[in-house]
This record gives structure tokens, sequence and C-alpha cells, in this order.
């Protein structure tokens, strides 16, 4: 065990920081490609690794919460509080107990009629050579769908309103190049700040108007809001959970459940775009499995070729990119120590590209994910929806809402890119197409009969 050293990495580390923040993503592979599969930089008493092997990275995401806590940027904490995704120890052991039982796979058949009734609607408000921003599209459609499948409400009166919120407040967690500037920007009240505090007041009002309204009609829903509102204290029967952890709860959900999906969704629109022959491989399945109706939670097993064009999808582009770990005590990494409170990173965007695990790692290739070929991989190699305890609460209902909606509107609709339009990737709190995704819709000649969109 090598009790002094560090893993190899660049030399010049405040120029390796900046470049980071130029571009995260590219900078990433490259410390990949030059230093191997565990790099360092040092910066004073910060310590960072970027981990790039899978058994070393099942290593880091399945240590426990005693060996290993979540790391997040501040500016997410200040949207999303003491939300799923950002709480820790036994405070997120037991959130995620109070939660999981909404995403049960009993509550999967009501949750895919939300995602088709949604998906209906949205295939029939399109036009045949409609241009649109399919990611935008896919923002709104999700939001809809996270809106009543959890929250069990129709939002539709403020849903653009929602989602603009939402990207104002997803803007607000990347990463300043030192995080103190984050803090000074708020203390300062520079615009950013301004119109992110502004977005967050905004969101908060909306949320609570829930809280209140189904707290004075909480019903007997399953919806993940009515479910915490009936926890109760079992001395005194006060409620179990505070309006304020509500709120932290939902915000989590609104921004990580529809931001997700909607990001894979646009990804994939655009991948098939490109490769007219996985699309239409695809149609085939639909036309063989589904003849013409809409599809149904039941109908998953049978769409084996759509599940692999989301996964490849999301190996090229994970809506999460990156993850971070920070050690609770000295940690034990390939022959090194990682000092306690080092950041480890694991990025989806670096391990999914490495060609050791994908060949040809550049190319869009749904036969990758053939049984065979999953089963000849190391696990690790690709996590879109992490692991561990920290694993994603959701990724049942992900995967139903991908599939779902893929099948739904691909039956109805081509979209094809806008000529010259730029598509780049940012990398936010998901992975973000830069410009959007403008696209032209194409009515199939073969579409079926859209018998409702609102039943």
């Amino acid at each position: 065990m090598k009790e002094l050293g560090y893993p190899p990495g660049p030399e010049s580390v405040w120029r390796a920081y900046l470049q980071l923040f130029r571009d995260p993503l590219e900078f990433a592979a490259r410390m990949a490609r030059e230093y191997g599969d565990l790099v360092h930089l040092q910066s004073g008493s910060r310590h960072d690794y970027l981990i790039n092997h899978p058994d070393l990275i099942k290593s880091v995401l399945l240590a426990g919460e005693e060996e290993m806590w979540r790391s997040f940027p501040r500016p997410m904490k200040r949207v999303m509080g003491q939300g799923l995704l950002t709480s820790q120890g036994e405070f997120h052991r037991r959130q995620r107990n109070l939660i999981r039982p909404s995403f049960h796979h009993q509550h999967m058949p009501v949750f895919g009629s939300v995602i088709t009734r949604h998906s209906l609607r949205l295939a029939e408000e399109w036009k045949d050579h409609q241009q649109v921003d399919i990611f935008a599209a896919m923002l709104r459609l999700s939001m809809g769908v996270v809106s009543e499948a959890l929250f069990g409400g129709d939002i539709s009166g403020v849903a653009d309103e929602i989602t603009g919120l939402m990207q104002a407040l997803v803007e607000m967690t990347r990463k300043t190049p030192l995080p103190f500037l984050g803090e000074l920007a708020a203390k300062l009240r520079l615009p950013r700040a301004r119109r992110y505090e502004k977005a967050r007041a905004r969101m908060n009002a909306i949320i609570y108007r829930m809280i209140e309204e189904r707290r004075r009609e909480p019903g007997e829903g399953s919806d993940l809001l009515s479910s915490l509102l009936r926890l109760q204290h079992p001395e005194d029967g006060s409620p179990g959970i505070t309006d304020e952890q509500v709120r932290d709860e939902a915000i989590t959900i609104f921004m990580a459940g529809h931001e997700t999906v909607a990001s894979a969704l646009a990804w994939t629109w655009y991948l098939l775009a490109q490769h007219p022959e996985s699309e239409e491989r695809l149609h085939r399945e639909l036309q063989s499995v589904l003849g013409g109706r809409t599809p149904t939670a039941a109908d998953l097993p049978g769409l084996t070729y759509t599940g692999m064009v989301l996964s490849e999808s999301m190996r090229l582009y994970p809506p999460v990119w990156l993850m971070v770990r920070r050690p609770v005590k000295d940690y034990a990494l390939d022959g090194y120590i990682a000092p306690a409170n080092s950041y480890l990173h694991v990025s989806q965007y670096v391990m999914h590209r490495d060609a050791r695990y994908f060949p040809n790692p550049e190319r869009f290739d749904p036969d990758r994910w053939t049984a065979a070929g999953v089963a000849a991989r190391p696990k690790f190699c690709y996590f879109p929806f992490g692991a561990g305890s920290r694993k994603c609460v959701g990724e049942g209902l992900a995967w139903l809402e991908g599939i779902l909606v893929l099948a739904t509107l691909a039956q109805h609709w081509s979209p094809r890119l806008v000529p010259g339009h730029r598509v780049e990737p940012h990398p936010l709190v998901t992975l973000r197409p830069k410009y959007g995704i403008l696209m032209t819709l194409h009515c199939r000649a073969d579409k079926p009969h859209i018998q409702t969109a609102t039943a």
C-alpha cells in the first residue's frame, strides 16, 4: 500500500482547474486518456481524484455512508434544501424509506397510463413540418407526467411557468471556477443571483400552495405528496414531516424527475434522426409489438429494441454525467491512500465512452445492449442511474417513461434536425443540449389514429 505519493495528474493544477471550468466534459475525457484509471489534482489541502475503472468505481459507489458521503455543488444545496439528492446520513435513509413506496412496481400500470395520455396529447398538438425545440418539448411533457404521477395534480395552467422556473434554478447549479465565487455573487446580489432568488421564491410559492391545498383535502391518494402529508408522529398524531421538508422533496423530484428523463429523450430523438437505419428498426418493432395501438406498462418486456435505443442514448449522453463522493476517513484506492474529505469524481460520460468496454465508442449502436453484450462487460462501466445506497429511487419510473414516450410519439412523428442548428452538450446538473435541439416534425404516413388524448 502506497501511503505516500499520489497518482499521476497534470503539473499545472490551476491551468487544469480553469480547463475544467471551461469544458468539463473534454477535460475529464482528456485526463482519463492521458493519465489512466486514477488521476490526481491538488490545490493546497484539497485533493481531487478522477476515477476511470469499473472496479474502483464499484468500490466508491458501493461504500457505505460510514465510509463515503455524497458531495454536491453548494448551489444545488441552495436549490434543493434537504431533499433526497442532497441529504445525508440517517436523515437521508429515513427520507428514502418514506419515498420509495411511491415508486413501487405496483404503481407502474397507473404511471404508464399517465405517461401515454400526456404523450398522446402532445402527439395530437404537433403539426406536420412544425419546428420545435425537442428538448423543451420533452421538458414540458415530463413535467406534466411528474406532476400528475407523483403529485397527483394537473399543472397545465402553470406548466410553462414551472418549466421556466426550473431552468433558472438548474442554471444556478453550474459550478464556479472557485467555490467562494458563488457565495460572493449571492451576497453582492448580482443579476444572476437576483434571478435565482426570484425564481426560487416563485417556485416555493407554487409548491407551498400545492401543499396547502392538499392538507385541506388530504384524500386517500397514493401519489408521493399525499403519502408524505399523511405521515404522523406516533406519539401525538402531529404531522410527521414539515412543510419545508415536503417542499425540499417536491422540488428535488421536480428537478431530478423531469430533467433527467427529458434530457435522455431529447438526445434519443437527436440520435435516431442521425441514424435512420436504427429508427426504421425501431418502427418495425413498434409495429410488430403494438400494431398501431398505444403502449402500456405491460408492453415493456416486448419493446426490447426500444429499450436498447434508450440505453445507447444514455451511454453517449448520460443525463447525470458526474457524481462526487467524499471519504469520511483515509480511503484506499488502487494502491494509494486518498485523504479523508478528498473529492472522488466518477464520470458516467467518461466511462460510457471508454473504448475498452465500448469499441468505437463514439458510434451509436443499440446492438451493444443485447443480453450477451451486457453480460460480457463489467457492470460498473455503465451506470446512468448510479449505484448503491444513493442509486436513483425513481429508476424504474424513468425507464417506463422513456420507453413509453418513445414508443408512443415515434408511431406518429419522425423529427429531423434543422440543418445548420448547433447541437452541443452542456454539463449542468444534467447533460442538457446547450442550444436546445431544433427539429422539424414529419408526420408518419402509417401513424395510428388517436382515439383520445385526454381521457
